[in-house]
């Protein structure tokens, strides 16, 4: 993967919010694939994508696009057994161009479930591999969570200082499956069994049919963010 050249103009914020008007007028389908097209051709190999791989629209949508785009698993060492033969599963078989990353600390520090686990095994790593970077794409849906409720498709990330892009930001759950089915992609196995929003095993439960699917995330502590896009 090469950089964008240092001398490489950025895009202000009134550029970037006319790219994501345009795509926002687009069905949602157009407007991911409008999205990652645009990314990929203005950004080239300085472009990395954060994926959980809880499902695999992004991933799909992406390696279409160009298939040695980086790919960000961010590995907190808490993940379900089963996600992580998912992942290896697809790097295998789609040949991913995958970057796993891991935390600087130990099992036995700053475990699964503390204040600032996310911070250590989430958001600095990611912080680490996109160093660098012009810009990255992340799976990012509004119906997520209160706090995305506004996401743009694209905008500048000022916390990182690099565009964000979020292909999937207009879409619902429906969207998402009526995706995989469309192209026969598969499933996360946990979904089979009742998890709908799937992170770290120690923190993750399944929800019971009409319940929120984040409430499958963080129970009892009315957390429903990890970090990374707040």
């Amino acid at each position: 993967m090469t950089e964008v050249p240092a001398g490489s103009r950025r895009l202000g914020d009134d550029e970037l919010a006319a790219v994501s008007e345009r795509l926002e007028a687009l069905p949602v389908l157009e407007a991911a694939t409008g999205a990652v097209g645009w990314a990929i051709e203005r950004y080239g190999g300085s472009i990395s994508v954060a994926s959980s791989f809880q499902d695999v629209v992004l991933v799909d949508l992406v390696r279409k696009a160009r298939a040695d785009v980086e790919i960000i698993f961010l590995d907190t060492e808490f993940h379900f057994p089963e996600t992580l033969a998912f992942v290896e599963r697809l790097r295998r078989i789609w040949d991913l161009s995958l970057t796993t990353t891991h935390p600087s600390v130990g099992l036995d520090e700053f475990p699964c479930g503390s204040p600032r686990c996310c911070e250590v095994r989430k958001v600095q790593p990611l912080a680490r591999v996109l160093e660098g970077r012009a810009a990255w794409i992340t799976g990012l849906k509004r119906v997520d969570t209160p706090e995305r409720a506004d996401a743009p498709i694209v905008a500048w990330d000022a916390a990182r200082h690099m565009v964000k892009v979020n292909p999937l930001a207009g879409w619902s759950d429906r969207d998402v499956e009526d995706y995989l089915g469309a192209e026969g992609l598969p499933h996360h196995p946990l979904t089979y069994v009742g998890y709908v929003s799937i992170g770290c095993a120690p923190t993750t439960q399944p929800v019971a049919e009409g319940q929120n699917p984040r409430e499958g995330r963080w129970p009892g502590t009315g957390k429903t963010e990890c970090g990374l896009h707040v």
